[in-house]
């Protein structure tokens, strides 16, 4: 029978990860497509599950207040699609949209927080982990912000 553990183990967010680790995370991951303009997840719904990227790009976006979206950051095979996982209450940030058709693995992320909760050091690891892809995320939402607003006239603040 053959496992997702060498896919996994070859990805850069896993790197390093003991082998113990790798097969418990295996057993959360499952493979999906998605078809260029589908939906990963959409900002607001419930979000129990990540992506490993195996091929093609995804838009990270804000819906625009006026409508259409703001694209936040474009993602690539190798890496991780999605946080809203692991922070309760576990509700989508941004939306996620295939730019390309995608290949990736699922990962559930109920799966997850159940074996994180069983073992605190593997809770730290992806903690570790998943707050440098959070970390990213919201410094590329700021530069979005910068280069949207920049040219806006400064806003006098009152003592």
């Amino acid at each position: 029978m053959r496992t997702l553990e060498p896919i996994l183990r070859k990805h850069p967010f896993f790197e390093g990860l003991a082998d113990d680790y790798l097969a418990l995370i295996t057993g959360c991951a499952k493979n999906v497509r998605f078809q260029e303009g589908e939906a990963l997840a959409r900002e607001g719904d419930i979000a129990e599950q990540f992506y490993v990227l195996r091929e093609g790009r995804v838009s990270v976006e804000l819906p625009a207040p006026n409508g259409g979206s703001i694209k936040i950051q474009t993602l690539v095979a190798g890496e991780i699609a999605g946080w809203s996982w692991l922070i309760p209450p576990n509700i989508w940030q941004f939306d996620l949209v295939a730019m390309t058709p995608i290949r990736a693995l699922e990962m559930n992320g109920e799966c997850l927080r159940k074996k994180c909760e069983d073992d605190t050091r593997l809770g730290y690891e992806l903690m570790k982990r998943f707050s440098n892809i959070m970390s990213n995320r919201l410094a590329a939402t700021r530069l979005q912000l910068i280069d949207l607003y920049g040219s806006a006239a400064p806003v006098a603040h009152q003592p």
